[in-house]
């Protein structure tokens, strides 16, 4: 088969984890855009807040754990319990509506998308051979980055239409479906043998370069894309700019960042591109996104749009590919749980910083930290030095093999 069908069809049980992977970020956006609008649910900022941090808040406490779980029982069923877990979580509040059981509802399903994102991650990277793991990595991508686009707006939709209530209905029908797609798609990833790993054993591959260059990249690309969603709006009311230009620049940042990560794989796993330049010129791009967003009026906002869209389009699949060809078979869950804790830090990173700088100065100050912040350490040629590899323990499974970053 040649490589340029292969892209086109990627193979049947790839699909129902792409599908986990937009109905996490659909349910993560959604929910968070519509929760302010949501009436008598929601009857202050600090409601709000408190809803928003339990969600992720959950994730970033739980991920790590899950993929560890993942590691010693198998992915796939640790991703069908928490899909399932996610369907009933939703269903929770779409059944019995009141403040308690949205509370109830959030913490659930904040829960459930920790034990299936890093399992989905790790499945990914399971099921592809090592040449794939760019193509797979980008796919991936692309359909979160397809949820995060539409979840405000569906969200918003739906809500509109009938009721908070009717969102997490629709949340709970795709949390179920995905689960039985992937039941009967998705074939079985038995553990592989490990030897018992001290904590000085998991500190020492936690701050391995092969496995902290990825992730630190990861957590910055993070970073700008949350900062550039919750930020850019507010440049361009300040602007005089109305909600549709500014939520157009929004998805834009979404949409350029879907488009650039399967063609980033697909280069990665052809050779013209390594994961080294990859993700310096990624977080380079990111940089000069943030740096575009201190410039005036809508030409800046949607310059820096379109960079840091593209930027992280370029960092996700190349640092995922990265961990999982470095990552011992064995580990791989508890790589991605990790990794995607890192994600989590600079979700909310990322904003804090800008908001924290902005508040002393400037949003335009704000921007211009986090630029520099995220900048400086490919241009001092610190990220992914060349010959790194976690290495893989005594009795674990063999890593897949990748080029040299």
């Amino acid at each position: 088969m040649t490589g340029r069908s292969e892209d086109a069809a990627p193979p049947r049980r790839m699909w129902p984890l792409y599908a986990a992977g937009f109905t996490t970020a659909f349910g993560a956006h959604g929910i968070a855009a519509s929760l302010g609008s949501s009436g008598d649910a929601v009857t202050s900022l600090l409601v709000l807040g408190g809803l928003l941090a339990l969600y992720d808040g959950a994730e970033v406490l739980l991920k790590p754990l899950f993929g560890g779980i993942a590691d010693r029982i198998g992915a796939r069923p640790v991703l069908l319990g928490g899909l399932v877990a996610f369907a009933l979580a939703s269903a929770v509040y779409a059944v019995a509506d009141g403040p308690g059981w949205l509370w109830a509802a959030r913490l659930g399903q904040g829960a459930a998308a920790s034990a299936f994102s890093p399992s989905a991650s790790a499945l990914v990277a399971r099921l592809n051979p090592s040449a794939r793991l760019g193509r797979a990595f980008g796919g991936y991508g692309f359909y979160k980055s397809i949820g995060y686009t539409l979840g405000p707006l569906l969200g918003g939709l739906l809500v509109w239409a009938g009721g908070l209530r009717l969102l997490f209905t629709v949340l709970a029908v795709l949390g179920a479906a995905v689960a039985v797609w992937a039941a009967l798609a998705v074939p079985a990833v038995p553990p592989l043998p490990r030897t018992r790993q001290t904590v000085l054993g998991l500190a020492r591959r936690l701050a391995d370069p092969a496995f902290l260059a990825p992730t630190s990249a990861l957590a910055a690309a993070t970073a700008a894309l949350s900062a550039g969603v919750g930020f850019l709006p507010v440049s361009g009311r300040a602007a005089g700019l109305g909600a549709i230009a500014t939520g157009a620049a929004v998805s834009v940042l979404a949409a350029c960042a879907a488009v650039v990560q399967p063609r980033a794989g697909r280069a990665l796993d052809d050779g013209r591109l390594t994961t080294r330049t990859g993700i310096l010129a990624g977080l380079l791009t990111t940089a000069a996104g943030l740096a575009a967003a201190t410039l005036p009026g809508l030409p800046g906002i949607l310059a820096a749009a379109m960079l840091i869209g593209a930027g992280t389009g370029l960092v996700t699949p190349l640092g995922f590919a990265a961990l999982a060809a470095r990552t011992p078979a064995g580990r791989m869950g508890q790589t991605m749980g990790a990794a995607e804790l890192g994600r989590e830090f600079g979700d909310a990173g990322g904003p804090l910083l800008v908001a924290s700088v902005a508040a002393a100065a400037t949003l335009t100050c704000g921007y211009a930290a986090l630029a520099l912040l995220i900048a400086l350490p490919p241009l001092a040629g610190l990220l992914l030095p060349s010959g790194p590899r976690l290495k893989a323990a005594p009795g674990d499974g063999p890593g897949g093999s990748g080029r040299s970053a």
